[in-house]
């Protein structure tokens, strides 16, 4: 054992103050003499070695939890999460190298959306344009042209009949896409329009804009009928419940509000982020008992629950019927731009200016898999609802497709 002179010294004075402390005097009193201490020990070896050895006993431990952890993330790193042998379909997460890289857009991307019935995709960019894809083949299909500024958001509605587009020219186009044409084009927000959804029945569609609203519009008649005004700045994204009845939007003034359809009210709003809110995303209904199980609920909350990502590099699951954050998960090193659902329910899929698409493991809180994705910040994302792909866009100008497995 090598210790320095001091370390040396403190030793013997801490063990002659146990000594002196337990009353075992003859050999106190012979250890100073062996040890030449002099004098009477000072205040501040006092219980030292005591606190010295309980702390020994907690780095232990924890050294054999970090052994434990360390061991379990080697096995993980081998097989990128569960066990391959173990994994079922529902457990398939995106894995390297990407399947096909798309070039094409001049601009950086900004969405990506799985077609819900066809095996197409489409993607949006600075450029202005929306491209369309066979992602099962990699091949380039059509361009569509018609707005004069950046596509920001795109959303096909439940039967893919319908392609709506959101742009910074201030318009919602509305797309036949069987036929690849423009049919409407929605004029009403006095600003930058950032996100686009669908009701669930089809009839109507919502949109979030920098004119710090949301409005709502009847897709037969091209009408906005509804406006939801509340938020303090740029709503970034909209997007609507499973059931229809409720919205949920986020904003830079760092704030999430959900709002009932039927009477335009604000019925809450969360604050927990400490920067903009970039993304939401609503739980399927099929998550609900994982998220139960991870926060170790007896009673069983019915939700509903909300994913978010922010630029405060975190994302956070929110019980939205009890108004509280149930958990964040960190791990980004950056903004987080865009969020999902696994389709199986059990996950959350993260993508980042740090250029990574995260698998988040709800029922334990962890980070599964880190996905080194794109050369720069990547900035959306979307997972097929019944093929095993996903979909990744970037700032570097390229798409890439990913094989779950």
């Amino acid at each position: 054992m090598v210790l320095t002179p001091k370390q040396k010294d403190e030793l013997n004075k801490s063990i002659a103050d146990y000594l002196q402390a337990c009353g075992f005097h003859s050999t106190l009193e012979a250890f100073k003499n062996e040890a030449d201490i002099k004098g009477e020990i000072e205040k501040k070896y006092a219980g030292l070695l005591e606190k010295k050895w309980t702390s020994v006993i907690r780095l232990q431990k924890k050294v054999m939890e970090l052994e434990s952890k360390l061991n379990e993330a080697e096995k993980e790193l081998e097989s990128g999460g569960p066990l391959r042998k173990n994994r079922q379909p529902t457990d398939w997460i995106p894995r390297p190298p990407p399947k096909y890289t798309l070039t094409g857009h001049r601009s950086p991307i900004t969405k990506v959306l799985f077609h819900p019935v066809y095996s197409v995709m489409v993607t949006a960019a600075e450029d202005a344009t929306i491209k369309v894809w066979d992602y099962e083949t990699g091949d380039y299909e059509k361009t569509l042209k018609g707005h004069t500024d950046i596509v920001q958001d795109l959303a096909f509605d439940h039967t893919g009949k319908f392609l709506a587009s959101a742009s910074a020219d201030m318009t919602i186009k509305l797309w036949d896409f069987q036929g690849y044409e423009n049919i409407k084009t929605l004029h009403g927000h006095d600003h930058n329009i950032s996100s686009v959804c669908f009701m669930p029945s089809g009839d109507y569609i919502v949109s979030s804009s920098r004119d710090k609203t949301i409005k709502m519009w009847e897709v037969a008649s091209g009408y906005c009928t509804k406006t939801f005004t509340g938020h303090r700045e740029w709503v970034r994204t909209v997007s609507v419940s499973p059931d229809g009845t409720l919205l949920a939007s986020c904003s830079n003034d760092q704030s999430i509000r959900i709002w009932v359809v039927a009477s335009k009210e604000c019925k809450l709003e969360l604050n927990d982020h400490d920067h903009v809110v970039e993304c939401i995303a609503w739980a399927p209904e099929n998550s609900h008992q994982t998220i139960n199980e991870s926060i170790g609920n007896t009673k069983k909350a019915p939700g509903p629950f909300l994913v978010s990502g922010s630029r405060d590099k975190t994302v956070k699951l929110w019980d939205i019927g009890a108004g509280v954050c149930l958990f964040t998960l960190i791990g980004h090193d950056n903004w987080v731009r865009g969020i999902l659902f696994h389709p199986s329910g059990k996950y959350v899929l993260s993508c980042s200016d740090d250029k990574t698409v995260r698998s988040w493991d709800i029922k334990n809180q962890r980070c599964l898999k880190t996905l080194n994705a794109h050369e720069h910040f990547c900035t959306c994302l979307d997972f097929h609802k019944s093929s095993p792909f996903v979909a990744t866009g970037s700032v570097d100008l390229t798409v890439k497709v990913w094989e779950c497995r």
